[in-house]
């Protein structure tokens, strides 16, 4: 079958290492299920598998992708959750010490076909096409995860989303509008401000202007650059909910003064659940609301897609169709 892998590892220029061509179809357990794959979404997570980060030497060559949907054995359209957690694990898989993401342990869903448990399906609404349902998994998971379940932020509350334009941040705006949340978001780019206002942040501002409220909620993905801000913004008693530091984890100032002062909360979050998924899709289903798509290519045109989310020139999802 066809597949998007990665054949070796290089930290300098990931991209050296990205394969296109067949790979065995995969193999498939008791309790497992081959999903054919109508569309696949791009992660920053495939470019650090490309530069070694979470494999090793011997497990390649590894299909790389953790999004997919397209249609399972009985013939169903379907939206495939990445998170594999132990068979001998019940709960929520996140907190499985012993889970692990598509292309990781079990190889990902950049190809014709994946496998994967059969509880790791939830079905796709007609109303969402392959390309949309594709988003979902990975970066609008973790989204919704932060705003509702480990935010605990509903109708009627201010959010504030720090770095528009990630996938993550992307999806944060829009799930939290379509939630009834007043939503404000930053960037440092002009550009991704106006697109922010343009798919449902209600203000935009500049990364560590001062707010003209205090926030409930601050979705924290970008790390060091922010996180003084983010706790400035809050009111007394607000949450920030962090899932990820892509300008790096060490902090200058941990802001703890004000922290214990302002009984602030400052929670973890990664992933999600099966059926956190399955309620998401749910929402969409009846809200209307959409992934943003920065671009859509054909499988066979993956080294385009890759280079530019190494490259940063990204707003929304990029997808590959089948």
């Amino acid at each position: 079958m066809f597949a998007v892998y990665a054949e070796s590892f290089n930290s300098d220029d990931p991209l050296s290492g990205l394969v296109l061509g067949e790979r065995p179809d995969p193999e498939v357990p008791d309790g497992w299920t081959t999903v054919t794959v109508r569309a696949a979404s791009l992660n920053h997570h495939d470019v650090w598998s490309l530069r070694g980060v979470g494999l090793k030497q011997e497990q390649l060559p590894m299909i790389l992708g953790c999004d997919a949907a397209g249609v399972d054995e009985a013939g169903n359209d379907v939206v495939v959750h990445a998170v594999i957690s132990d068979p001998s694990w019940s709960g929520d898989e996140t907190f499985d010490p012993r889970r692990s993401l598509l292309s990781e342990r079990y190889q990902g869903a950049l190809a014709d076909k994946v496998a994967v448990p059969r509880r790791n399906v939830v079905p796709k609404p007609a109303s969402l096409s392959f390309e949309e349902a594709a988003c979902l998994p990975t970066a609008w998971l973790t989204a919704y995860r932060m705003l509702f379940t480990r935010g605990g932020l509903k109708a009627g509350d201010t959010v504030l989303v720090q770095g528009a334009g990630g996938g993550v941040a992307t999806a944060a705006i829009i799930l939290a509008r379509a939630a009834g949340l007043k939503v404000l978001a930053t960037s440092r780019d002009e550009a991704k401000r106006a697109r922010a206002l343009e798919i449902g942040a209600h203000e935009v501002f500049e990364s560590g202007a001062r707010l003209p409220v205090k926030v409930d909620g601050v979705i924290e993905t970008v790390g060091r650059a922010t996180w003084s801000h983010s706790i400035r913004s809050l009111r007394p008693g607000g949450v920030l909910v962090t899932s990820g530091t892509t300008s790096g984890p060490k902090l200058d100032d941990a802001e703890l003064t004000r922290i214990f002062f302002l009984q602030l909360s400052v929670v973890g979050s990664t992933m999600g659940t099966r059926d956190e998924l399955a309620a998401m899709v749910t929402m969409l289903d009846a809200t209307g609301a959409r992934p943003l798509l920065d671009r859509v290519l054909p499988m066979e045109e993956a080294k385009e897609g890759f280079a530019a989310m190494a490259g940063g020139d990204v707003f929304g999802k990029i997808v590959f169709t089948r």
